[in-house]
């Protein structure tokens, strides 16, 4: 039988939710007999950062695989003037679009930088 008071206890209790073991007193043996165990975290900021940063990077390829076909149809359906006034148009929207990529590099290789410090 082993003891705990409440600071102990809520201690024990976290080492134990973290080790990841099914049952009390299989954790306790380990620790008490020096076995090794790991204790895995999971950071669910990293998962959605990771997520999110994967659909913003397939709808970019999206946007990609139809500017060939906007600055065709352009091309084909509107006068050379009126083409070009657009495609003037589509190209600022481009350059915006080109350095909130490199914003989200940037802002990537902070975070990349800030988890590896853990």
């Amino acid at each position: 039988m082993v003891r705990f008071d409440n600071e102990e206890w809520l201690k024990f209790l976290s080492m134990h939710e973290k080790s990841g073991v099914y049952a009390r007193a299989v954790f306790l043996k380990a620790h008490f007999f020096r076995q090794p165990f790991r204790v895995l975290v999971t950071d669910r900021t990293l998962l959605d950062y990771c997520t999110k940063l994967s659909a913003f990077h397939a709808q970019y390829r999206m946007v990609g695989n139809n500017y060939n076909q906007v600055v065709m149809e352009l091309r084909c359906h509107f006068s050379e003037k009126k083409a070009m006034a657009l495609l003037y148009k589509l190209e600022q929207c481009t350059k915006e679009l080109a350095a909130l990529m490199r914003q989200v590099v940037e802002l990537s290789k902070e975070f990349e930088e800030r988890w590896s410090q853990r």
